[in-house]
């Protein structure tokens, strides 16, 4: 029989205790049980590993090169064992987040900060190369979760809503338009109009506000970057389509004007997505909760430099 764990185990208990009484109680053994232990130990190495000095135990040589094995080893195994019970319970481990919404980065680290500090055993990754294949990224394990505001319900997957928000028109100082109480498709017909670079089918300003009218942008001009989206609009090159929520929150720095689609407006909602089979995984749970939480979502709410890592 080759060395193992419980020998090791056996070793340090006795040099704690400083008596087999004191480690044979902590082993959860008897002490005769424990002595049998200690002499098969010495049997199979072929060497004394203690010696009697009046009513003490001393490792000899042998024992000591043991104890030092048992003292850099056992807390090894005692830190996986810990860490793996913690993602059995589902209080460690990595969060892989999709996101299929530009704008939706502002939102998330607004809730991604506060998680970090609820569950300092989970790591947060966040990929934003799923523009629109998210579904099948859920699908492969990929991704824990997508952000998306366009859930496709498919069997396997939930769609849990946490935010809702208006899609406005935003337009810079001065524009012709800051004045009118209500923007109609018309009002885009001389406009260029810019979007993230996303097709129009996906794009809610198309679809649900300018093509029911048959109206068209006079011109359409993709950004990638809210950022830069932001400054042509602010330097008068054309008008966009965003969350309500980011311009309040970005807008004052360029002198933006969020102006209302129509009677109704645009509503829209984030949704997170996640396989039904990961339901019961503590720590994805408990980040649809929170981002769910009203102070999560709060506009008010001043959002740190969260480090991330970003694939």
């Amino acid at each position: 029989m080759p060395l193992d764990r419980s020998h090791l185990s056996v070793i340090r208990e006795i040099t704690r205790a400083g008596s087999l009484t004191g480690a044979a109680a902590s082993l959860n053994l008897t002490q005769p049980a424990l002595s049998h232990s200690i002499r098969k130990l010495e049997d199979l190495l072929q060497v004394e590993i203690w010696r009697r000095e009046g009513r003490k135990l001393v490792l000899t040589p042998a024992g000591r090169i043991l104890l030092a094995l048992a003292e850099r080893v056992l807390p090894q195994f005692e830190q996986a064992e810990d860490r793996l019970g913690q993602m059995a319970r589902g209080t460690s481990g990595k969060l892989r987040i999709g996101m299929e919404c530009h704008p939706c980065y502002q939102w998330l680290l607004r809730v991604v900060a506060p998680y970090l500090d609820l569950w300092p055993g989970v790591d947060v990754d966040v990929r934003q190369k799923f523009q629109f294949s998210g579904i099948e990224a859920l699908f492969t394990h990929e991704i824990d979760l997508l952000v998306t505001p366009d859930p496709l319900l498919k069997p396997g997957l939930h769609f849990t809503p946490v935010f809702d928000y208006e899609l406005v028109l935003v337009v810079g100082p001065g524009h012709p338009l800051t004045g009118v109480p209500l923007i109609e498709p018309k009002h885009l017909a001389t406009e260029t109009l810019i979007t993230y670079p996303v097709p129009i089918e996906r794009l809610d300003v198309f679809t649900q506000f300018l093509q029911p009218a048959g109206i068209s942008p006079l011109h359409h001009k993709p950004i990638e970057t809210t950022d830069i989206m932001l400054l042509m609009v602010a330097h008068g090159r054309g008008v966009a389509v965003l969350p309500r929520w980011l311009v309040e929150e970005q807008g004052h720095n360029f002198a933006l004007q969020p102006l209302r689609l129509g009677n109704k407006g645009i509503q829209k909602h984030i949704f997170l997505g996640q396989r039904e089979n990961d339901g019961d995984i503590a720590y994805l749970q408990g980040f649809i909760d929170l981002a769910k939480r009203p102070d999560a979502n709060s506009q008010d709410r001043t959002s740190p430099a969260t480090p991330m890592r970003f694939l």
